[in-house]
């Protein structure tokens, strides 16, 4: 029975369609003409769980359908944005509008602030839900809504139904079922930790630039796999005549190939061909040189624009809100923006306009390396609707500006109310000589940025090497006193690393509030919170006081570890001074993004804004909107630089 007042739904689905939702995403997956939405779950205002059997004929009652688009209810789910998404393709909406995501609330949101996985059954784990995910839904998900192989046992059917296996789907509806009851004991589990209203609006206006997505030049990606596949059999080619091999793109063949001509190596990885190729010999010089260029990961993306580009030529959800739940940065999903290759060609826009033509002879015989254009085109791939251009602003230097501000280090402060250059400011402080780009003593300022790279959050000599100091020149006997520089020249900034290790541990040792540099760290409820100077918390489960590898006391806690499962972490100073530094430059990212809404962002990637803009619109009017300080962060110092584009690319 429907209650009168309808408040909140919590709902799952579970769905059909031939298409890969893996691969293309939610939105290109509801396009698929034999999408159809199998079982609704949900509840109401928190009570009791229903599956409407839709594939058998079932209908969703009128109240439900009405308070889909009732913007005055509340609406939850798991990963909310699947279950929106698809809703709008069965309410008959079409590609490019979907239900509005301001009455939509997502639970796995919510569970990213807690710092808890993202997923159902990883959450169910850690809360210890006394109802867990039911396991085998992933054999039923890939019976029922997948497409199936024909055989003779199923007598050539590309889909089972639900007629197909009665108990199969029995078991199925309880499953989805379980999921809303999992969904409702989470909220309730979390329910003395509310996410802000003001993450709630960040999230929405995340919701609103996915679904509004970016155009793609379907020629550009259709041309690069073809000028791909035209490259690789080419480079291939080359490779059996100069080595006789069957396959020479075999790691195996390849090994046994050098080792038989006096090369041994033990991997085939980029950084070990790069390697090997400083003093490897012709032939084998060549063979690793054509080695590397087959390597060139991208053509990847392009057929990643290609599996995602829906019906109106535009790539939507490919921005994971809340994707890093130690910091709360976005991540990037399907095409992952965030890994694209730069772009330094001076000739770019001829390159491009050669390969949207598809006139591949003319690129192979302008360019050394094919594989290398198309790397340095993909950016380009991106492009405005037409009648607008791109608008492209980033923040300068914004973590080196954030540490400076909260470290209170007066001298990088001054560099920047300047507008001078932070590296060679850097490499003047440490080496007590006047150093500028281009200019005197301008080989100082390479050593000026590794160090501003690699030292900020208490790296030392590794952190350097791995940040390639010594490919870039510096000796290793540089390397401890380009560390010792640093520091003695950042002495607020080291403080600062051991003001919050010593408040981070008192505060998880004593149970109780500490405060240092404007940031508070508090133990509650069995975990450690530090809020941000914008008043949002990072959240930190179940810390305790560990030893770490060098025998001394540190903070540790559980969450997602480099291996991707939940685990015991360590953690100390200079890596929560990182994690505080990066959520605080998310903050001001979010801050500039609301202050822009009323203008159709299409991306952001790191620091950096993209604008689908009229001609009405000019790149300072943005840049000057962006660098405008949020009220929470008097004296940091802000500044937005940025350029018009007819294409996406580097500046």
């Amino acid at each position: 029975m429907i209650m009168s007042v309808i408040e909140t739904i919590s709902c799952d689905l579970e769905t059909y369609s031939s298409a890969d939702l893996a691969q293309c995403g939610v939105y290109k997956y509801v396009e698929a003409p034999d999408f159809e939405i199998l079982l609704f779950g949900y509840s109401v205002n928190g009570g009791t769980s229903r599956v409407i059997d839709l594939a058998s004929g079932e209908r969703v009652p009128d109240e439900i359908v009405h308070a889909l688009s009732d913007p005055g209810i509340i609406k939850w789910a798991f990963n909310a944005q699947f279950e929106r998404i698809c809703l709008s393709r069965w309410l008959g909406l079409p590609t490019g509008h979907y239900l509005d995501p301001q009455s939509w609330h997502c639970a796995m949101i919510w569970s990213a602030y807690m710092g808890l996985p993202l997923s159902l059954e990883g959450v169910g784990a850690v809360l210890g839900l006394q109802k867990q995910k039911l396991t085998e839904g992933k054999d039923l998900i890939r019976f029922f809504c997948r497409p199936c192989n024909p055989t003779n046992v199923n007598d050539g059917r590309t889909r089972n139904l639900p007629s197909h296996a009665p108990e199969k789907w029995t078991a199925f509806k309880t499953y989805n079922q379980r999921d809303v009851e999992v969904e409702l004991s989470i909220q309730d589990k979390l329910t003395k930790f509310p996410v802000p209203d003001s993450l709630w609006a960040e999230y929405h206006l995340d919701q609103e630039i996915n679904d509004r997505g970016v155009a793609l030049d379907r020629d550009v990606v259709t041309q690069a796999i073809e000028a791909d596949r035209q490259s690789r059999a080419e480079l291939i080619k080359l490779m059996q005549e100069l080595t006789e091999l069957d396959n020479p793109n075999s790691v195996a063949q390849m090994k046994q190939w050098l080792s038989e001509n006096g090369l041994e190596t033990d991997t085939l990885g980029k950084e070990a061909v790069s390697d090997l190729l400083k003093t490897a010999p012709d032939p084998l010089g060549q063979v690793l040189s054509l080695r590397l260029q087959l390597a060139k990961s991208s053509v990847k993306k392009y057929q990643a624009m290609e599996n995602v580009i829906c019906s109106d030529g535009r790539a939507r959800g490919m921005f994971q809100f809340y994707g890093a739940n130690r910091t709360g940065r976005f991540s990037g999903r399907l095409i992952q923006l965030q890994n694209l290759p730069q772009n330094h060609m001076p000739d770019l826009k001829q390159a491009r306009a050669l390969l949207q033509a598809g006139n591949y002879a003319a690129l192979e015989l302008l360019y050394d390396s094919v594989p290398e254009v198309l790397s340095e085109l993909i950016r380009t791939a991106f492009i405005p609707k037409p009648g607008c251009r791109f608008i492209v602003a980033d923040f300068s230097a914004i973590e080196a500006r954030v540490i400076a501000w909260l470290a209170g280090e007066s001298w990088r402060q001054g560099v920047f109310a300047t507008g001078g250059d932070i590296y060679c400011a850097s490499a003047s402080q440490m080496f007590r000589v006047p150093v500028e780009k281009h200019g005197v003593n301008g080989h100082l300022r390479q050593k000026g940025k590794i160090a501003e790279l690699a030292l900020g959050y208490g790296g030392s000599v590794g952190a350097l090497k791995a940040m390639g100091a010594l490919d870039m020149g510096l000796a290793e006997e540089e390397l401890q006193p380009l560390v010792t520089a640093w520091r003695s020249s950042n002495p607020k900034i080291v403080r600062l690393w051991w003001d919050v290790d010593r408040a981070a541990m008192s505060a998880v040792k004593n149970r109780t509030t500490e405060v240092t540099h404007g940031i508070q760290f508090s133990y509650q409820s069995g975990m450690l919170f530090i809020t941000l100077p914008s008043g949002r918390r990072l959240t930190y489960i179940k810390p305790k006081i560990g030893l770490n590898q060098f025998g001394s006391d540190c903070v540790t806690y559980e969450g997602i570890g480099a291996t991707k499962k939940w685990e015991r972490l360590e953690s100390y100073g200079p890596k929560f001074v990182e994690n505080i530094i990066q959520a605080t430059s998310r903050d001001i990212l979010c801050h500039a993004m609301q202050s822009l809404r009323n203008l159709p962002i299409v991306m952001h990637v790191h620091d950096e804004i993209v604008v689908e803009a009229n001609n009405q619109l000019t790149a300072e009017s943005v840049c000057q909107q962006m660098g405008q300080t949020p009220p929470w962060a008097d004296g940091l110092l802000l500044q937005a630089d940025g350029y018009e584009t007819e294409f996406y690319r580097k500046d």
